[in-house]
């Protein structure tokens, strides 16, 4: 019995194996398939675009390094600037520095005003530290002996005395504005 299972088994694997060797032969349904492949064979290739060309980096050269920084109010020239060299014309180096006079005035913000009941009006002002001074005329501020000449509400205008770059001094006059004025 073992052997005519066998032989059955045999024949069935036989007839299955020529079954699909029947199925994977030449058949005619491929010619579709080999029309299409043709087909796409036979359209144009596309065209890749060739990678731009980059202009080589130019150097550039910054040559407004010595003028205004554009982030300073320009000096407002109210008065009239003496240039004569005789002139008397100096700081007062003897007196004691105030506190606002280690910054620059670039560095100075007007934030506020504060009247008293004398009449006196204060001006508020933060330093380069991020603290709030009260500054009223009189008072010395920035790094080029800043007198303070009047208080607004909208303003400070103070008197600088710089060196005239012919061995004396001149003074120039500077307005510092409340801050979000930018137009002042």
């Amino acid at each position: 019995m073992r052997g005519s299972n066998m032989s059955k088994l045999m024949l069935l694997l036989t007839i299955m194996v020529s079954v699909f060797l029947a199925g994977c032969s030449g058949s005619s349904d491929t010619a579709d398939l080999k029309r299409f492949v043709d087909d796409t064979l036979n359209k144009p290739r596309g065209r890749i675009e060739p990678i731009p060309v980059f202009k080589p980096y130019e150097f550039f050269s910054y040559s407004a390094a010595g003028l205004r920084s554009p982030f300073e109010l320009p000096v407002v020239a109210d008065a009239e600037i003496n240039l004569q060299p005789a002139s008397d014309i100096r700081p007062d180096l003897e007196r004691p520095k105030e506190h606002l006079e280690q910054y620059t005035l670039g560095a100075l913000t007007m934030v506020g005003t504060l009247a008293r009941d004398d009449g006196v009006l204060w001006a508020l002002v933060k330093d380069g530290d991020d603290s709030v001074v009260r500054v009223k005329e009189g008072n010395y501020m920035g790094q080029n002996h800043g007198r303070i000449l009047s208080i607004s509400e909208y303003r400070i205008n103070l008197i600088e005395i710089v060196p005239n770059g012919i061995g004396g001094w001149i003074e120039r006059p500077r307005t510092l504005a409340l801050e979000g004025l930018g137009g002042e």
